[in-house]
């Protein structure tokens, strides 16, 4: 971009992908101008904010929010961090989301982010739209129309758009055979808050993630009677009392028992439903730009980033299982070199079928499609490749290390793993604190 004028960027959403692709943008002041960033609530932080509300805002808009009341980290702030902002080293290294959020606060005024965000904002539609330009053929802008609180929209012109409204907002409800025999209570884990209200009473729990196992655990320690219902391997840890496994659930009989799917069954007073979230982006209109948005997969984007048709629009954060602020650090730069035309991107035809023979690689080896963008082992090697391919320093060895070990402490000891404390020796080592 050497000798062009200085770019306009959008960023949707000011979570820790927004705030971190802001942040990048305004460290390169002599290449682009200062990002807009658009925000939905009156607040940074994203899925870390929490919001007592569940439902709907008054304007009729869904909470975001998913964020449950005792929620604690389930990685420590030593591997969790932007690499180049630590949190508080005296903090504990497992942390309560208030911190979190606190972090992030701090990341967004830190960089002077905060002056650049429209909060209360809604993003109606982000659309590409071709300008013929004199003597260089034509060139994509992107059309971003949004709304304020008080109804008034207007309409922006941007040379590329940064998608970092996340995917943990919009429940993934399963179809569950017999569901209108159920009288009780069904919710999703996104509407819960706290368990004191289902305290002395049954509870079937549907789904064994991270949210799943934390959230059935903290019920059963309020006095609830708990089933959790998955399909992994059965647990061989000690689960605590008032908790015991179930294999999945296969259907809602008349009576309105359920039935699992080795043939036994329980009757419950309250399914709650921890089965993940659907990829929404109401403001993208896929079919026009090249892309298919189903609720767990979204393709073809060019190393899990990019629409081949559009490469000035980027998706950031959109693979699961992840080390996610790393990860939204190693993307953002990688985008950033794209744009600055640093790191040159083959034909929109050739990354199309580079998309297509590692979908079809993936799903020879067995991975459901659903599970596409599940890269968790893969994730080291994939920031790697961006840091080497846009000339930025790589995620430090010692985070994986400390990732690993905390994964295998999490599946041996699920409720006391998060009493240890690390610190990071070098860029290598970690130690464990006393």
């Amino acid at each position: 971009m050497l000798g062009m004028s200085k770019l306009r960027v959008a960023v949707v959403g000011a979570g820790a992908a927004g705030l971190c692709a802001a942040r990048h943008i305004l460290a390169r002041p002599a290449l682009y101008h200062p990002p807009v960033v658009y925000e939905l609530t009156e607040n940074v932080g994203g899925t870390w904010c929490y919001e007592e509300r569940v439902g709907c805002y008054g304007n009729g808009h869904p909470i975001p929010s998913s964020m449950y009341k005792n929620l604690r980290t389930n990685l420590p702030k030593e591997v969790m961090m932007f690499p180049d902002f630590p949190f508080d080293e005296q903090l504990p290294s497992f942390l309560p989301h208030q911190e979190v959020q606190r972090y992030l606060e701090r990341y967004s005024q830190s960089h002077q982010v905060t002056p650049h965000i429209q909060f209360s904002t809604v993003v109606d539609e982000v659309k590409p739209i071709s300008l013929e330009t004199e003597g260089a053929g034509p060139k994509t802008v992107w059309e971003v129309k949004s709304s304020d609180k008080e109804g008034s929209q207007k309409m922006e012109r941007f040379d590329s758009v940064f998608v970092c409204s996340g995917h943990y907002s919009d429940p993934c409800l399963p179809d569950i055979p017999g569901m209108e025999h159920f009288k009780g209570t069904v919710m999703h884990s996104h509407s819960y808050r706290v368990p004191e209200p289902y305290s002395g009473q049954s509870v079937v729990v549907l789904g064994a993630g991270a949210s799943g196992l934390d959230i059935a655990m903290e019920l059963a320690g309020a006095n609830a009677q708990v089933i959790l219902s998955h399909g992994k391997p059965p647990f061989t840890f000690p689960l605590p009392p008032g908790l015991r496994q179930a294999p999945p659930l296969t259907r809602v009989n008349e009576d309105g028992t359920f039935s699992f799917q080795d043939g036994s069954g329980t009757r419950a007073q309250v399914l709650l439903l921890c089965t993940g979230y659907n990829y929404t982006f109401p403001y993208l209109r896929g079919p026009a730009l090249g892309l298919e948005v189903r609720r767990e997969l979204v393709s073809p984007l060019y190393r899990f980033l990019l629409p081949p048709a559009f490469p000035s629009l980027f998706i950031i954060g959109v693979c699961k299982l992840i080390l996610p602020f790393p990860h939204f650090h190693c993307q953002v730069q990688f985008a950033l070199r794209v744009l600055e035309g640093a790191v040159p991107l083959p034909s929109g035809p050739q990354m199309e079928e580079e998309v297509r023979e590692h979908m079809e690689a993936q799903r020879s080896l067995g991975v459901p499609s659903k599970h596409l963008l599940r890269i968790q082992k893969e994730q080291w090697g994939y920031c790697q490749d961006l840091a080497r391919d846009g000339g930025f320093a790589p995620i430090p060895a010692v985070t994986r290390s400390l990732y690993e070990e905390v994964w295998r402490c999490r599946n041996v000891h699920p409720k006391d793993y998060r009493k240890a404390n690390y610190r990071l020796a070098s860029d290598t080592q970690w130690v464990l604190k006393d």
